[in-house]
């Protein structure tokens, strides 16, 4: 028993320093693109009902740091805005399905190939996504003003902010939110791929999951309905490839997992129709196929070189690796021990979000909420997936503030 749990035990190592120096890097990088490239100038340029639109949507998706539930709110703004269906779908593609963060931890497990093939993948889904979507759509002529809240303190006038300042957010943000949003999926990740590195033998893996027939329909099937993040969905992966499973269904799952879970999915046929779903998971399919195709011909053609889909921490010292590793579990585990979630008190509205999962979400609808007339004080808690918004508000304005920042609402009492 003893010997299976330090055999495990060293998978789970093994793919934690593999990815912990390249992961810590990515953080640092986002949370610079977060004060570069904020919300709000996303919003700016994606409101157009035309193919360029399309193009910056699928762009600006690509390196943004945002889960398939972290976008929602994005594009809940946009669509408030008056933007039209094509680059909403071409933003929820691109967006889930790849990153700063985790195009670096590809390359550390995957190799160059999976690195670049899987952010040209996301791009390309988005664009045909949103040039599906065009013909079909109509620009809404009711466009509201552009929220041009600065990330760092809110305030809506035209400002500017210190070096320090902007350093000390990106950080924050790196470090400290994003972690919160991602953490425990890394962590899943990293312990599930431990676990079929051990356990699973290579044998079975290569009968069943090395013909691309019986991989690609399983991994689509696996992939659409889990919730993973493009990161956590790493570790995931590459013990299977590493055991036989053939690179390209790899690829699917990498592509379909993050790009889908039932909140995204409930947001696109909810608010922008059938035909968009349908639209929405035809380019995620066709992507994530052709995609897997195009990475297993290009492996083969290289005659199954395996220094192009494995990582290459070697280059790495090894006094790095180690204290990478330990640097992100002490973020990870911050991140999950947190503050007990804080109890309602009885003295105001009370709503029940159903779609509130990650403190995105909670960030998200507290700087919604608290911009509603009158509202003294709000208290989320994330567990129970309740708000309580406190003041001489109106329910409409609340429900309103909520609605917009694309999120449903189940039940509501005041107290």
């Amino acid at each position: 028993m003893i010997e299976i749990f330090l055999g495990l035990l060293r998978e789970i190592w093994f793919l934690l320093l593999e990815m912990a120096p390249y992961l810590l890097l990515g953080f640092l990088v986002a949370g610079i693109l977060h004060v570069l490239i904020p919300a709000e100038k996303v919003t700016k340029h994606l409101a157009q009902n035309n193919m360029a639109s399309v193009i910056k949507a699928s762009l600006f998706g690509v390196p943004l740091p945002l889960c398939s539930c972290g976008v929602i709110p994005v594009a809940a703004h946009l669509k408030k805005q008056g933007a039209n269906k094509g680059p909403l779908l071409s933003f929820l593609v691109s967006t889930p399905t790849t990153g700063v963060d985790s195009i670096l931890a590809t390359y550390s497990l995957l190799g160059i190939l999976f690195a670049v093939v899987r952010p040209v993948a996301a791009l390309f889904s988005g664009l045909l996504a949103g040039l599906m979507s065009i013909p079909h759509s109509e620009q809404d002529s009711q466009t509201e003003a552009s929220n041009n809240n600065c990330v760092i303190c809110t305030d809506e006038d035209p400002h500017s902010h210190t070096i320090m300042e902007n350093t000390r957010h990106s950080i924050k943000y790196a470090f400290i939110e994003l972690v919160e949003d991602v953490g425990k999926w890394i962590a899943l990740g990293i312990i599930i791929g431990g676990v079929i590195g051990y356990f699973v033998p290579a044998s079975i893996i290569e009968k069943y999951l090395g013909n691309p027939f019986l991989a690609y329909p399983l991994m689509l099937l696996i992939g659409i309905p889990m919730y993973v993040c493009a990161t956590g969905s790493i570790p995931m992966v590459a013990p299977l490839i590493l055991k036989g499973m053939t690179p390209g269904a790899g690829l699917v799952f990498l592509f379909a997992g993050p790009a889908t879970n039932t909140a995204t999915l409930s947001f696109v046929g909810g608010e922008m129709g059938r035909k968009s779903l349908i639209t929405y998971l035809t380019s995620i399919i066709v992507g994530s196929l052709l995609f897997g195709f195009l990475i297993d011909l290009i492996w083969n053609m290289s005659g199954r070189d395996l220094n192009l889909i494995t990582g290459t921490m070697e280059m790495l010292p090894e006094w790095l690796k180690i204290s990478s590793g330990i640097v992100l579990i002490l973020l990870i585990l911050k991140a999950i021990i947190k503050t007990p979630q804080p109890e309602l008190t009885g003295k105001g509205l009370v709503i029940s979000v159903p779609g509130m999962t990650c403190e995105n979400c909670k960030r998200t609808l507290e700087a919604a909420i608290r911009k509603v007339e009158n509202v003294l004080d709000v208290n989320i808690n994330l567990k129970q997936k309740k708000i309580e918004v406190i003041g001489a508000i109106k329910k409409t304005e609340v429900f309103e503030a909520i609605q917009t920042a694309g999120y449903d609402i189940s039940e509501s009492k005041s107290i």
